[in-house]
């Protein structure tokens, strides 16, 4: 295992909360500034799922974000690991999505290269939770 580096974790961390901040309230501006010019990101459902290349199929899939969570989405980091290129935030999410609560546990990875983040993967918890409204 290749030592962590401290630019790395400072990039993934400042994207990271450019990301909390497009999540709870949709301003991505900071965090479309993060991404390198050949960003891919990896999903694991729905209409985004697989490997999907570029910023513009990037700002596609947050938009639809926003939509499913119109209301916002808070991230709570639980744990942080980190090696010489990639950051994975394992992380609570809560919010409401189409109107009915919303919670999960979810893992996010950052690879960083030259200053940016290159690659975005996520994978969810088998136990979110999805209720009626009350």
């Amino acid at each position: 295992m290749t030592a962590a580096s401290s630019e790395t974790l400072t990039v993934a961390t400042t994207a990271f909360q450019a990301l909390q901040t497009g999540l709870a309230g949709g301003d991505w501006e900071p965090f479309w500034a993060q991404l390198s010019d050949d960003f891919c990101f990896w999903f694991p459902a729905g209409p985004f799922k697989g490997w999907n290349q570029g910023r513009d199929r990037a700002r596609d899939f947050f938009m639809m974000v926003g939509q499913v969570f119109p209301g916002g989405l808070t991230l709570t980091v639980q744990q942080v690991t980190t090696n010489a290129t990639t950051v994975v935030f394992e992380v609570k999410s809560q919010g409401s999505m189409l109107g009915h609560p919303y919670e999960n546990q979810a893992a996010i990875a950052f690879e960083v290269r030259q200053g940016k983040i290159c690659t975005y993967r996520e994978y969810l918890g088998v136990i979110f939770q999805l209720s009626p409204p009350q």
